[in-house]
Formats: structure tokens, sequence, C-alpha cells
């Protein structure tokens, strides 16, 4: 009985659960949908002024600005390495498997009534200009109300920046802040009670619209995806782990929780706040992870990249339309840019998808259709391998920023007693030890 007060156990329960209901009374599956959509809205709820104190707080303790750019350029670079590596890995996995090929559909046939919101999303997006300029927002109060983490992230850094030239004067307003922060992340361990509703509330829905059949429909596409991203978590983010000194296994099992909660909700923001607080606890400096892990949401989203590539493909091959070098070339430079900025909610992935095949002109967007059904067992892939692609890129920048406490780390993914207050230097030592205690586990985390 003491394994079912963990949080991990109550959220595997619960998806087990959703899944066994969804498929045998459908109906009421689809009817549970509030309870997913509840959990993730009470979470994105405090995503804004978390992610803003973080990044406030951290950078404005910096002794060195101009290391926040350091570390902010250091972050980008490897996104982009890391994003270049999944959009290739998908592709080749599409081409070597083709799991649309036979499909025959055609073209001409597919309503595409049914992804018309999703093509008008994607229309609104523009392109990498519009991407550029929309970081910047039209009204402070307004990014903070429709919680775009983007316009959040630039206003934070520079209100951060202005903090830190002002000096020791603001240096209480800091203080609050942090106050502030702890605060917030008392909330999320509140929140983090109705995780296991909100986990079997979306699995209930997802079985009971879509059905387990549609698994078997599209089972080579899936197999693929599924395949397609443990083989990028496991050979690229475990190398990249063991060039940390780190451990990708033991890290995995250290973000359980989140990877079931990530799972059951298929939204990476469900479990932001936990991972920031788990990121610091492993002796990774406040200022790396209050700016690395909210940037990577935005610009790191391995599994989405891999989804992109895959899909796209996938719906040439189920049309029949045949793809030279070149224009598979041109999709993944597009993709570049296109799997950039989507948030880590359900469905994000899907608006990207549609501006890729609209700034193509190969493929025609009405295609999305095809992968409507599926597209939430797809969704849950990616939001897992674009959750780990976080996690690991922010422990790669900061041990390339030789900011990263290794001793505390391997202590905590090792299990062990961390060191007593006062051993760890104090510009690694993690800030929210007073509210995380070092042997806390499930949603004490």
């Amino acid at each position: 009985m003491r394994h079912l007060s963990k949080l991990y156990v109550q959220v595997l329960i619960a998806i087990v659960a959703g899944t066994i209901l969804g498929h045998y009374m459908p109906g009421l599956g689809e009817q549970l949908k509030p309870l997913g959509d509840l959990f993730i809205k009470l979470i994105k709820m405090l995503l804004a002024p978390i992610i803003f104190a973080s990044i406030v707080v951290g950078v404005a303790r910096m002794n060195d600005v101009h290391s926040a750019g350091r570390v902010g350029l250091k972050a980008v670079l490897y996104f982009e390495v890391a994003s270049t590596f999944a959009l290739a890995i998908g592709l080749v996995v599409v081409n070597l498997f083709k799991p649309g090929a036979g499909m025959n559909i055609d073209p001409a046939h597919i309503d595409g009534a049914s992804v018309a919101t999703y093509a008008q999303k994607a229309h609104q997006q523009g392109g990498a200009l519009d991407f550029i300029i929309n970081i910047v927002p039209n009204s402070v109060v307004g990014a903070f109300a429709n919680g775009d983490m983007l316009p959040i992230i630039f206003f934070g850094l520079l209100f951060a920046i202005a903090l830190a030239r002002l000096g020791k004067p603001v240096e209480p307003f800091i203080d609050i802040l942090d106050m502030f922060l702890h605060g917030m992340f008392g909330v999320v361990r509140i929140a983090m009670y109705v995780a296991p509703l909100g986990a079997f509330g979306g699995m209930a829905f997802t079985v009971g619209k879509y059905g387990i059949g549609t698994l078997a429909s599209y089972g080579e596409l899936i197999l693929c995806l599924y395949l397609t991203s443990i083989v990028f978590i496991v050979v690229v983010l475990g190398t990249v782990m063991r060039m940390c000194g780190l451990s990708l296994f033991k890290f995995l099992r250290y973000i359980k929780d989140e990877l079931l909660v990530t799972l059951g909700t298929a939204s990476t923001e469900a479990v932001l706040p936990q991972m920031l607080v788990k990121l610091e606890r492993m002796g990774i400096p406040k200022p790396v992870v209050g700016l690395v892990l909210p940037t990577g949401y935005a610009f790191n989203a391995d599994g989405t990249a891999i989804y992109l590539t895959m899909a796209a493909i996938f719906i040439a091959q189920a049309l029949n339309i045949d793809l030279s070098l070149w224009d598979q070339l041109v999709l993944l430079g597009v993709l570049l840019f296109t799997s950039k900025g989507s948030a880590g909610v359900a469905g994000a992935g899907f608006v990207a998808l549609a501006a890729t095949l609209a700034s193509m002109h190969k493929i025609p967007v009405a295609g999305l259709v095809l992968l409507l059904g599926v597209d939430r067992f797809l969704n849950e892939a990616r939001a897992l391998t674009n959750l780990v692609g976080n996690g690991v890129a922010t422990v790669v920048v900061a041990r390339w920023e030789k900011k990263l406490d290794l001793a505390q780390a391997r202590a905590v993914l090792d299990r062990r007693e961390l060191a007593p207050a006062g051993t760890t230097p104090a510009s690694e030592t993690p800030a929210y030890t007073s509210v995380v205690p070092a042997k806390a586990e499930g949603h004490r985390a």
C-alpha cells in the first residue's frame, strides 16, 4: 500500500483504468475529456508567472549579465543541432519503412473540412519573419493573459537585465520575486494531487473517441514513430548524457512521474513546473534552468521534429505523391523553421504540420485528415520525446557552462543522500531545497 502513495503509481493506474474504460464504455470515456482539460488548464494557469519569475530571479542574480547571453547562445546552438538530428532520423526511417505506401488514396476524394481549423491557424502563423516579430508582444499584459511563452521569455529577459544593471537597490525586490516563486511551486504541488484524474480523463477520452482499432489501422506509422523516438532518446540523447558524465536511464527514472503525467495528458506543459524544480535539485543553477528549459519548450521540440518529417512523408506516400530527394531536403529546411515555436500542448504539432504542407505546395493540406484519428496517439510519443529532450538540453548547457554540480547530480540520480547544507558551492546550490526535501518523491518533487 505504501507504493500507492507515490504519484507515478497513481498516474500509471489511472492510465490503465482510463484505457479500459474508454475501450469498453466509449460513450462515457468521451464525456470524461473535461477531466484532462481541467488539469492542463490548472497547470497552464501557473506557467506564465513561474516562467517569468524563474527567468528574472535567475538572470538578475548573475554577477555577469553577459553570461546570460552566453547561456542563451549555447542553448540555441544545441537546440538546432538536436532538432536537425531528429528531423534527419525521422526522414530516414519513414523512407526506409514506407508506412503510407499501398494506401492508394485519391486526393480528390479527401474532405478537407475537418482540418480547416488547423490550416487556418497555420496560415495565421505566417513565415519565419512573422515568427520573429511575434516574439515581441503587443502588450506585456496580453502576453501573460494569453500564456504566450516566447513573449513572456523575451520580456522576462529584458526585465532581468534591467534589474541586474540597477544592482544592490533592487535586491529586496528580487528576493520578493524569489519568495513568490516558492509560493507558486507550493501551488503546483497541490495541483499535482489531481494529476491522476487528469491522466484518467485524457486516456478515457482518447480511447473512447478514436478507439483502439485506430491503432491497428495505422499500426505501422505508430510503430515507426515510437521506435524512432526510442532510438533517438536511447542513442542520441543517451550518448549526449554519457558525454556529460551522467546516465540517461537513471535520469529517466528520476523524472518518471513527469513522464507518466505527460503520457496521460499528452502535454509537456503539464509538468514544466515540476521539471524546473527537479533539474535545479540535480545541481543545475537557477539561471541555467530558468533560461534553458522554458526556451527549449519553444525551440527544442525533438519529438515534434521526428513526427513532422514522418507525418509529412506518410501523407505523400498514402496519396502516391512522389517526392524527389531535393523535395525532401527542401521539406527538411522548411521543418527547421515550422518546428520552432510549437507549444507543449496537445495539437500544436498538427498546426506545425499544416504550416509545413501549406508552404510546400507539393502535399495537399487536406491530407491531414488521414492523421486526425490517430494524431492523439502520435502526440503522446512526441510529447514524451520533447520532455526528455529538453531535460537533457538543460543538463548539456549546464555542463557546457561548467555550472553543473556533477557530484550533486550523480547523488540525486543514484538516490543517495544529498550533500549536507553548506557543502555545495553557493553558486551551484539548488534554490528550492527548502521547498523540496532531498528525499521527496511523487507529487512532493
